[in-house]
């Protein structure tokens, strides 16, 4: 490692703590505008069992106090319990989560990643003819389309309508499938595009036409020396959207029924839950950063002339 990478990777790095910090600060006094309470929903509280109940969870502290406490706690995804899931901490009802969220953001990216490659490499191969414009076309349909109407139409058409699948994914397994495809539809459309692109770029170099003039299969040149050069701009892609997909399930395990984060992170704001809203938020705001510092420094990695300044 030389001395540029790693001032590069420190200044990266740095950059990744000043955003974590500066997202819990603002999360931490947005919650604090918010009128009302984590209790005020609890109609038969007595103002001496309210009191009672802000002195437990240092709600009635100066709110300097509270902002330095939860900040040292944050930082060590320390959330505290739930406010309103009696007897659970932050940490415990996230974990649970994510252990559907995860898995399901995973799978997706997975999906996204086979058919993303397939098609970009198709396309470029049948540059301007018939093949390559249906997948642009399919590419740029599944870009402009938000998640949540692509859920509810797979809802509406595959579920409703030809009953092909259940309604809910605690059904059975079966049910992951659609929510799946939802998730994977966009990273996959994203892929396609920057695959073709890269691809097409790789097969203009001087290198690709000195192994046709070889004579070397076409197969060879594109599968050997094409595909394996045009990855690499998709190296910063997979740790980011891996992310982006667990956040973006939220609403789609609420479209869905999934008992993921999603679903505890709407309960948390229609329930005022404090603790749960801020520790939920900055633990995904923790994942998309700690993803995006790993994707650039496997980036230089694998592309040692990229420019660090």
């Amino acid at each position: 490692m030389n001395k540029k990478m790693l001032v590069y990777i420190l200044k990266r790095l740095g950059m990744s703590i000043i955003t974590i910090l500066s997202v819990i600060t603002i999360t931490f006094w947005s919650m604090q505008a918010i009128p009302g309470g984590p209790f005020a929903s609890e109609k038969a509280l007595s103002e001496v069992t309210l009191a009672i109940l802000n002195e437990k969870y240092g709600l009635n502290d100066p709110l300097g106090t509270q902002y330095l406490r939860y900040l040292w706690r944050a930082l060590i995804w320390d959330f505290g319990p739930s406010l309103t899931l009696k007897g659970r901490f932050v940490m415990d009802v996230i974990a649970d989560g994510l252990k559907i969220s995860g898995v399901l953001g995973m799978i997706a990216l997975i999906v996204a990643l086979v058919f993303g490659i397939v098609l970009g490499a198709l396309a470029a191969v049948n540059q301007n003819k018939i093949l390559d414009r249906i997948i642009m076309v399919f590419s740029t349909a599944s870009v402009a389309m938000p998640s949540f109407v692509i859920a509810s139409l797979l809802l509406l058409i595959f579920c409703n309508r030809l009953r092909w699948f259940p309604s809910s994914a605690a059904l059975s397994s079966a049910g992951y499938v659609l929510p799946v495809i939802t998730l994977a539809l966009y990273p996959t459309a994203y892929i396609t595009r920057m695959t073709r692109s890269s691809t097409l770029d790789v097969l203009n170099q001087d290198f690709i036409r000195t192994a046709r003039a070889k004579g070397l299969k076409e197969s060879k040149v594109i599968f050997k020396h094409a595909m394996r050069n045009s990855l690499t701009p998709i190296i910063t892609y997979i740790g980011p959207e891996f992310a982006y997909i667990i956040t973006g399930s939220l609403v789609v395990e609420q479209v869905f029924s999934i008992g993921g984060l999603g679903r505890y992170f709407i309960s948390s704001i229609t329930g005022c839950d404090y603790s749960m809203i801020m520790g939920t938020t900055i633990f995904l705001t923790d994942i998309m950063v700690i993803m995006l510092l790993v994707s650039d420094i496997l980036y230089v990695v694998a592309n040692p002339k990229v420019d660090f300044d």
